[in-house]
């Protein structure tokens, strides 16, 4: 019975152990991630970001965000853990240990007439002839008359003294932590012992693992689709025109769960006239190209309608069904284009290149559908950059390119002054809307990049060599902040910037790196770039001390408004080779960024020249890297362009040189003033 007692005691210091082991950790590391969020104000502040109430948290929202099923489970465990602290305590309180020297408030050797003394005095004070209580008569029996057996009678107090305890040298025992309901009923305790541990030892694993796997079968780490992810592979083509782009995105697996009504039939009659001419239908056989399109899954037919709605800004005139659909289509597009780009830039030549063309198709759609922009607008000159400014519309861009204002570049060079008369001159802005306009003005992003390519350890780029291509990208903002949420008063979701970065060789419609940024965390990016530059220090054997000074370099970059892109190629073929680096935004249109970069490949030597000696007989072979040229004239290629965006003429200089930093030499260009306006 006492084993068992014992036992009972034990569980529940081993479930308050099972719990305090993953929740302490989990709750710091939560606390911490909080307290590291910034609170500046980083949406857009102009009235239609407002009228959107998107950002505008009410008391309900600002419960709801807390009140979330994880931290509702966090503070449930904590509670419990308070409990079973408490009823832990109160049970080790009541289970002291027999202390006969404290119960008759005696030090430990007292004598032998002390303790009688002790033992008169506590029996005047508890004996039930002098206290009729029972609890006193309880505590009589039970601590002082044992207390005073033990110590009075020899044997017992020489093995009180000798081993702690009356009864002389007591034995080690083992107990299981488990309540005593499952050790003792009516004899079938192994029974009951082994379904405890079948069922919290197997089937608990085994359920949670089958819940698991059975999700991750379907999605991936974005919570996409595999069936998406299968369908955007095998869907993209290298050749994929952006107009071709939409009808790719809207075969996801995700897209065809979107419930089609029978009441949405007459809704989407009326939505497809509104929309025809946003289509790609082919006008000289309409009636046929109708009919095709009809016949398509409903669910696809549905979702490319909505999408089309709300890039013409027709979503007021939803009914509150296809509103509501409309909603999770928008909602799922961000991770569905990111995925749609990711299926572009994977590798597919023998060479490990993904594809130009489609991967800036996808990007472009991902800013129409930002910004609420149709797809028609990129392909008229310069249209599309005006629609996103709040208070615009076609008519207006209209007369504001009637005074000479052709880009939206040259909008953006103006000043203030400038700009708040040709508004209120031409758009009859007031002056609450000249302000509108001037916010996100000052919110769109200026970017630049520079990027330096080179063969770590190496002094010339030869063929078959691994390349490290090294860009830092820069952003600045006319209202001094790094990261920001985007000015998009018609997509109904918060959007976070992301910036791609991609190395691409047009006349092959080639990728050869990529890879995406945010200016959002900055803590993330101080640990990359870090990261990257120690261990590039010490690939070219550099000090601690120059790699110290490297890394707190990299570090003031990174808060100054810069971020790292760094990846490796494979060095093709000999020859010369015109390589563009893009800079493309996913959320805006028309602060896209691209340079020129001119790499020189070197044949494969015999016996090569690798860490600068040469060969017998032979003298150094020339740089990887032309030093003394200047790229001052264009380059006469048929760049790989969005038929969507404008056809104007890259007019910015690029600097290539060779930088030599150890035993690496680079080839390096920086991109400052050039850009692609859209």
């Amino acid at each position: 019975m006492a084993d068992s007692e014992e036992n009972n005691s034990l569980f529940p210091i081993f479930i308050l152990s099972m719990i305090a082991l993953p929740l302490v950790p989990y709750t710091i590391l939560k606390l911490f991630r909080a307290a590291s969020k910034k609170t500046k104000c980083i949406n857009c502040q102009c009235s239609d970001c407002a009228r959107s109430g998107k950002y505008r948290k009410s008391v309900l929202k600002r419960i709801t965000s807390v009140s979330t099923c994880g931290n509702l489970t966090l503070v449930l465990l904590w509670v419990i853990m308070v409990i079973l602290v408490y009823y832990i305590k109160h049970m080790n309180s009541e289970n002291q240990v027999f202390e006969p020297f404290s119960i008759l408030g005696l030090e430990s050797g007292a004598s032998d007439s002390e303790i009688k003394k002790a033992y008169r005095r506590l029996s005047i004070l508890y004996h039930p002839d002098k206290n009729p209580d029972p609890a006193a008569h309880k505590y009589f029996v039970e601590s002082i008359s044992k207390a005073y057996q033990a110590l009075t009678d020899p044997i017992s107090r020489e093995n009180y003294e000798k081993y702690g305890h009356p009864d002389g040298r007591q034995g080690f025992q083992m107990g299981i932590a488990l309540p005593q309901f499952l050790l003792n009923i009516d004899g079938a305790s192994g029974g009951i012992l082994l379904i405890w541990i079948v069922g919290v030892c197997i089937l608990l694993p085994l359920v949670v693992a089958v819940v698991y796997l059975s999700r991750s079968s379907k999605y991936t780490g974005n919570y996409v689709k595999n069936d998406t992810l299968g369908a955007y592979f095998h869907l993209m083509k290298p050749s994929l025109a952006p107009s071709k782009v939409m009808e790719v995105f809207i075969k996801a697996a995700e897209f065809v769960e979107i419930p089609v009504r029978r009441s949405d039939d007459e809704p989407l009659q009326k939505l497809f006239m509104a929309v025809r001419s946003e289509l790609n239908l082919d006008l000289k056989n309409i009636r046929k190209e109708q009919a095709k399109f009809w016949k398509q899954h409903p669910a696809l037919v549905k979702t490319e309608l909505l999408i089309q709605a709300h890039l013409t800004r027709e979503t007021a005139n939803l009914s509150p069904d296809l509103e509501r659909d409309c909603k999770r289509v928008l909602e799922l597009a961000p991770r569905l284009l990111e995925e749609l780009i990711k299926m572009a830039l994977i590798p597919r030549t023998n060479k490990g290149h993904g594809w130009l063309r489609p991967a800036i198709g996808v990007i472009e759609l991902s800013q129409s559908i930002v910004q609420a922009v149709p797809l028609s607008a990129r392909k008229a000159e310069g249209i599309a950059p005006f629609l996103q400014l709040p208070h615009f519309n076609d008519d207006i861009v209209k007369k504001i390119t009637r005074k000479k204002v052709r880009t939206f570049h040259e909008l953006q060079e103006m000043t203030i002054e400038e700009r708040a008369e040709l508004f209120s001159q031409v758009a009859n802005f007031s002056a609450a809307e000249v302000q509108d306009v001037e916010n996100v003005l000052k919110l769109i992003p200026s970017m630049t990049v520079e990027v330096t390519c080179g063969t770590e350890g190496e002094e010339a780029i030869q063929e078959g060599d691994i390349v490290t291509v090294q860009a830092w990208v820069t952003l600045k903002r006319d209202n001094g902040l790094i990261g920001a949420l985007p000015h998009a008063p018609n997509y109904p979701f918060p959007k976070e910037e992301n910036f791609w970065c991609l190395l691409a060789d047009t006349n092959s419609n080639s990728v050869w790196f990529s890879q995406k940024m945010s200016f959002m965390d900055e803590a993330a990016a101080v640990s990359a770039a870090s990261t990257a530059t120690g261990e590039r220090m010490e690939v070219l054997g550099a000090s601690p001390k120059e790699t110290s000074a490297a890394i707190r370099e990299a570090i003031e970059k990174v808060k100054n408004g810069c971020r790292l892109a760094m990846g490796k190629f494979l060095a093709p073929a000999e020859g010369n080779y015109n390589l563009t680096c893009y800079l493309l935004c996913d959320s805006w249109i028309g602060c896209d960024r691209k340079s020129s970069l001119k790499l020189k490949v070197l044949k494969r030597t015999r016996a090569g020249i690798r860490g600068g000696q040469v060969t017998d007989g032979g003298s150094l072979p020339e740089d990887g890297i032309d030093e003394e040229e200047e790229i001052e004239e264009e380059e006469e290629e048929e760049d790989i362009e969005s038929e969507y965006s404008e056809d104007e003429e890259d007019n910015q200089d690029t600097n290539k040189k060779g930088l030599a930093n150890g035993k690496v030499r680079e080839t390096s260009v920086s991109e400052s003033s050039g850009s692609d306006e859209e």
